[in-house]
């Protein structure tokens, strides 16, 4: 089980409060935080991506603001956050310095991961970071969230950003090592090491939150669970109490692996295919037609025409000459922009609108073809 981690090529890893601020003080736990980075370090070093989830932010501002233990206002807990979160970002980026690591800090609200425009937004930026070698450190921005807009636990958080970016794994760092049949105290309680599917029964072992500084509980991992994996994201549960969890994970500590429906991949051309509506479409000449036929993404210079009304990061249909569609994908232009540099080549882009683009009016990663899902329905 521990390859699927060694072998992920993108990985999301998330932080709960109680690991990293210690209960009792209210304070960053320093060395546990270093031994995580030396963990990460070594990932990059195999040339994984690396993708932090961290909560925290609230449990260090309270402490920094002398706020009283017990619940708290909202506004308390923003002003918590606010102060937190410059202790937090400046944690990341010291440890993640000395291992000649760059880091960068990304907060969001459940809008960006789940309005269209705002998520292509939030995965250009997070992809972007990854590409340019740095460990993006993510966390709800509680500062700004209302309870309408939060996410209320970083557990299912660290999913929708595993299944955002197409993460292959997702490690929820816990303080317990996975799941159990029953609470963990009870003699009878058995330990699961592995759930190929969620159901009722799995639905039902799940408890509620253990501790003061811990919002999700396993009820939150599984929910967590379901949308990574029906995402194509394999996600893992452990023990994060240890020194260096991630190398403990790989060595074989105990643990509760999830396993993923399909592949990332798969799963993204699943949804662009089937979920989406188009909005539009984009006419082809037979170059371009036979150049997606070989895996190539489709660009500006290859469109002919342009029909309906779309804006970045809808789905539109692709036809060729005859009319026939032979693939839909999301568009990086709106209607408006893609008449302005259709036929055109890429390098015209920004003199044509006024800004750089991409050179792509479909990444092939967000392109679908028409024979590519009669092969699957076939099978």
């Amino acid at each position: 089980m521990t390859s699927r981690l060694e072998s992920a090529k993108r990985v999301v890893v998330k932080i709960g409060s109680a690991l990293l601020v210690e209960g009792e003080t209210g304070k960053l736990n320093r060395s546990w935080l270093d031994a995580l980075m030396d963990d990460i370090a070594t990932m990059r070093n195999k040339g994984q991506d690396v993708v932090i989830v961290s909560s925290g932010a609230i449990a260090l501002g309270r402490h920094a603001l002398g706020l009283a233990p017990g619940s708290l206002k909202l506004e308390e807990s923003q002003a918590a956050a606010a102060a937190g979160q410059i202790h937090l970002a400046h944690a990341f980026q010291a440890s993640l310095a000395e291992r000649n690591l760059s880091t960068a800090q990304v907060l969001v609200t459940l809008d960006d991961t789940e309005e269209r425009r705002r998520y292509l937004n939030a995965r250009s930026t997070v992809t972007t970071l990854l590409t340019l070698g740095a460990v993006p450190v993510i966390n709800e921005n509680d500062t700004v969230a209302t309870s309408e807009i939060r996410y209320g636990d970083n557990d299912r958080l660290a999913a929708r950003v595993a299944s955002m970016i197409s993460a292959d794994c997702l490690v929820l760092l816990s303080d317990i090592d996975g799941l159990y049949s029953a609470p963990p105290g009870n003699t009878d309680a058995k330990h699961i090491p592995e759930v190929a599917h969620i159901t009722a029964e799995i639905e039902a072992m799940a408890g509620d939150a253990g501790s003061d500084l811990s919002r999700g509980g396993m009820k939150t991992k599984i929910a967590a669970a379901q949308i990574a994996t029906q995402a194509g994201c394999h996600m893992v549960i452990t023990n994060g109490r240890t020194a260096h969890p991630l190398k403990a994970l790989t060595e074989g500590a105990q643990c509760t692996w999830f396993d993923a429906l399909s592949d990332p991949e798969t799963e993204r051309k699943r949804w662009i295919a089937a979920t989406l509506q188009a909005s539009g479409v984009l006419l082809v000449d037979s170059g371009a037609a036979k150049a997606l036929e070989n895996g190539s993404s489709l660009l500006p210079a290859g469109i002919v025409g342009v029909e309906g009304t779309f804006e970045r990061g809808d789905a539109v249909l692709v036809k060729n000459g005859s009319g026939e569609e032979i693939g839909r994908g999301l568009s990086a232009y709106s209607n408006l922009d893609a008449k302005e540099i259709a036929g055109h080549n890429s390098s015209e882009i920004e003199a044509l609108l006024g800004y750089r683009g991409r050179s792509e009016m479909i990444h092939r990663d967000d392109l679908v073809l028409k024979k590519t899902l009669r092969n699957e329905d076939k099978g």
